[in-house]
């Protein structure tokens, strides 16, 4: 990595921030809006990026670690949980009764407690196992792993496992250009299909736009959302907060309170803060993620590559979708202990 541009640092969050706010700016445009995005949006988003950077770029001492592997994580434990992983997802599409990617109703509950196991769990394993013990045949586990959850009809699990293994690959130094090249292509592929196959889906829906422009209206109708939500800033007063860690839908509630029907919605990485907290909230919010990926890039290592490589995928989901999953804030709290361990092991 010492002459490699280190292409996945925090700073990558920024980068994909401005981009969705460009592809969300031109689908304002072009699709279905009254107005374009509002200056306020836009600056808004410019300052979270600005507080984001900083909290990234404060991080500046070096944490020295010594590397202590967790040994019980045989490979044989982690191959065998990869696989029971898979397992629970195929329970759970054949208790669905078929597939949620061809048909909007089953999708709509395909998020049961089975799959809520199913996919961190198989995040989490798979990363580990392959930046603990590499080896060219777990290639396959990440294209089944994709195909599998991609059935579940979102895009958020295609992109979540091709993105991290992707990055944990970068760090392992297993990534050819030409394996790179492939890589973005088949993510890029299956993040359009997955979408495009499931909004065709949806009965109610006569939309004529094809995969790509499709992306530039989920860009434009989320900042949109967003706008809508700035004078609503700090206003719920932590609800949205408590319902993630209760058995609550933040997203469907944002909807109602939002736009004033039932109807689940992302509201883009700010939404949910702010509608809580404000600017306050933003503020803070965005300053611990800066600092919070700064810390956990510096000392990944080992397993820590593939703890580093999840949280970084899934904040960068968070960019449309919003902090709205407790299986995801799971995912930094096991960022968090390998942080205090590490840190520990410095005081020592």
């Amino acid at each position: 990595m010492k002459n490699k541009i280190d292409f996945f640092n925090p700073l990558i969050v920024v980068l994909g921030i401005l981009a969705f706010l460009a592809m969300g700016y031109i689908g304002s445009f072009n699709y279905r809006f009254e107005n374009p995005l509002s200056l306020e949006v836009i600056l808004t988003v410019i300052f979270a990026c600005v507080v984001f950077a900083a909290g990234a770029l404060a991080v500046k001492y070096k944490i020295n670690v010594e590397s202590k592997e967790l040994n019980f994580l045989s490979e044989k434990l982690l191959l065998a949980l990869v696989i029971i992983a898979l397992a629970l997802q195929g329970l759970n599409l054949i208790l669905l009764g078929g597939i949620p990617l061809f048909n909007s109703t089953l999708k709509a509950n395909a998020t049961t407690n089975i799959w809520r196991i199913a996919y961190p769990l198989f995040l989490i394993t798979l990363n580990f196992l392959l930046a603990k013990y590499y080896n060219r045949k777990y290639l396959a586990l990440i294209l089944l792993g994709a195909l599998i959850f991609g059935l579940n009809g979102y895009r958020t699990s295609v992109l979540g496992i091709l993105g991290s293994s992707f990055i944990t690959l970068y760090y392992l130094d297993k990534i050819s250009r030409k394996v790179g090249i492939a890589f973005v292509a088949l993510i890029a592929v299956g993040i359009m299909a997955v979408g495009y196959i499931a909004s065709q889906s949806i009965a109610t829906q006569h939309w004529t736009l094809n995969p790509l422009e499709l992306i530039f209206y989920r860009a434009g109708f989320t900042l949109e959302v967003f706008e809508k939500i700035i004078p609503l800033a700090g206003t719920t007063n932590g609800h949205i907060l408590s319902m993630i860690f209760s058995s609550g839908s933040p997203r469907t509630f944002i909807g109602e309170y939002v736009l004033k029907y039932t109807v689940c919605l992302t509201s883009t990485l700010f939404g949910p803060v702010m509608l809580d907290f404000g600017y306050i909230g933003l503020t803070i919010q965005m300053l611990f993620m800066g600092a919070f990926l700064g810390l956990i890039h510096k000392i990944k290592k080992g397993i820590g590559i593939g703890i580093y490589s999840i949280i970084l995928t899934h904040t960068i989901i968070w960019i449309e979708t919003g902090p709205t999953d407790i299986m995801i804030w799971f995912l930094y709290l096991i960022g968090l202990v390998y942080l205090i361990i590490n840190l520990k092991k410095r005081g020592e």
